[in-house]
């Protein structure tokens, strides 16, 4: 990793995670075009508050569906209390099933974000003795996250498998 581009994260905290059923758009990345993920957000904040079930207005970047060869499928969305109402056709959905995670705030700006998982994953989990668990992992991002003014809370939830 280029030493330029090092980014400050500080020790995750550890939280039992409880049942999420996110809603929003999805699309399929691999780590080639993972920078596309912004576009998918442009798109999904428009939906915002017009969701079938809504709860609240944190909102999550889930990854999930992970191919072992660097594919997964992204989900921007909302928390929702049931899928009865949802538009199929529009919506893509996932359930998080309540595990153990690492929880890690991300500081600054979102174009260090990718610099913040390479850290995550290739300094923090092989030197923590943990293992990320074959679950979805996400990004929650507060109800008063501001991407231009950073201000609110961006965390980074990492599944793990027991201990």
């Amino acid at each position: 990793m280029d030493e330029q581009k090092r980014v400050e994260v500080a020790e995750p905290r550890f939280e039992h995670g409880h049942f999420l059923l996110i809603a929003g758009l999805g699309e399929r990345y691999t780590q080639e075009t993972a920078h596309n993920i912004p576009a998918l957000w442009e798109k999904f904040l428009p939906h915002l508050g017009q969701i079938p079930g809504q709860k609240g207005e944190v909102t999550y970047g889930v990854c999930c569906n992970f191919d072992g060869k660097g594919g997964f499928d992204y989900i921007a969305g909302v928390e929702i209390s049931k899928l009865d109402e949802l538009p199929q056709d529009t919506f893509r959905w996932v359930e998080v099933l309540p595990r153990q995670y690492a929880v890690f705030e991300h500081k600054g700006s979102l174009d260090r974000l990718p610099q913040t998982f390479q850290y995550i994953w290739k300094t923090w989990l092989p030197g923590s003795g943990r293992e990320a668990a074959d679950a979805p992992e996400f990004e929650r991002y507060s109800a008063d996250f501001n991407p231009t003014r950073h201000t609110g809370l961006l965390e980074i939830w990492l599944p793990l498998k027991p201990q």
